[in-house]
């Protein structure tokens, strides 16, 4: 079995290595050339990922032609470049697991959604969880979720993808794992935001119990599991990326909380932090379902250039309630 992996970022290398270190053929899709002339000569991605030393049975390659025969394609790309990557992808027919967390923007249509539309013959599955790309690559143990609307299609990937150090739990709710991805990294910048602005451990506490809720509520209405949102690709993702420097969506929260400007920021990072393009899809996403998400707003204050000061005081001045969801 060759298996496919569209993107060459650290979170896609990861998932090459990974999956290549049984012997597994991998074909890694990257969009730069140079990139893919580095990777089969070095046997690295100085770029995105340099800790790893790849498998050789992972064939880098800039043509998606090349994935015409493949068995399974993994894709994480960036969300907003998805739907673009998926419409040059050579329509065999196989399953795609989309690796990748966030909403499309204008359309808010989840990654799912999007794969169905370009790829209508393909078995579309989610993999999502706590998953830091470096420690990943280097085979530490990691747990995921791998959900699909059929659950014998769930656990046939799963068992494909299983690796000794990489467990996935099948799930059929596809929504519920993509809401938890997408809004954790949302949740994220929230963190880290507190972390930049020192305002403690306390408040860092309270905004993931918080933004938990917030996921809940969100999730709930658009038809997720609550068990789903407290599972891996939820509750689990959350702690990790809001507690470490190695979130994307984190360090770009601490450069917020100190003051720091989000166009400056954002120019100045090679990775995607997907939370700062999915908080605006999020918030429309909300009020379109009647959901209260204030933590979410808070982050998409701050994007839009809202000092830490003035989005913290409308936080701490909102009437008190009971706490629940």
């Amino acid at each position: 079995m060759t298996i496919g992996v569209l993107g060459a970022g650290a979170w896609g290398t990861a998932l090459a290595q990974v999956l290549a270190a049984d012997g597994t053929p991998v074909i890694l899709w990257a969009r730069d050339p140079a990139l893919v002339a580095t990777i089969a000569n070095e046997r690295r991605n100085p770029v995105y990922l340099p800790s790893a030393t790849l498998a050789d049975t992972i064939r880098p390659t800039a043509d998606l032609a090349d994935l015409s025969a493949v068995e399974m394609v993994l894709a994480v790309t960036p969300a907003q470049a998805m739907r673009g990557v998926l419409s040059r992808l050579p329509r065999t027919g196989v399953p795609l697991v989309l690796c990748s967390k966030g909403i499309e923007a204008g359309t808010m249509r989840f990654l799912h959604q999007v794969a169905a539309e370009e790829h209508p013959a393909s078995a579309i599955a989610v993999l999502s969880g706590p998953t830091f790309a470096h420690e990943v690559a280097a085979g530490l143990p990691t747990a995921v979720t791998l959900a699909a609307a059929d659950r014998d299609v769930a656990g046939a990937l799963a068992r494909r993808i299983a690796r000794r150090s990489l467990r996935p739990y099948v799930s059929t709710d596809v929504t519920g794992a993509e809401i938890g991805g997408a809004v954790k990294n949302v949740l994220a910048i929230a963190c880290g935001v507190v972390e930049g602005a020192g305002l403690g451990q306390n408040a860092r506490a309270a905004v993931i119990a918080r933004g938990f809720a917030e996921m809940t509520r969100f999730g709930l209405a658009r038809g997720a599991r609550a068990e789903t949102l407290a599972g891996l690709s939820g509750l689990g993702d959350l702690v990790l990326t809001c507690s470490s420097s190695s979130s994307r969506n984190y360090s770009l929260g601490v450069g917020l909380g100190r003051g720091e400007s989000a166009a400056a920021l954002l120019s100045d990072r090679r990775t995607v932090a997907e939370g700062a393009f999915t908080a605006p899809v999020l918030r429309a996403a909300a009020a379109e379902a009647a959901v209260d998400m204030p933590v979410a707003e808070a982050v998409c204050r701050l994007l839009g250039g809202a000092t830490v000061g003035d989005v913290i005081g409308a936080l701490l001045s909102r009437p008190l309630k009971e706490e629940g969801l």
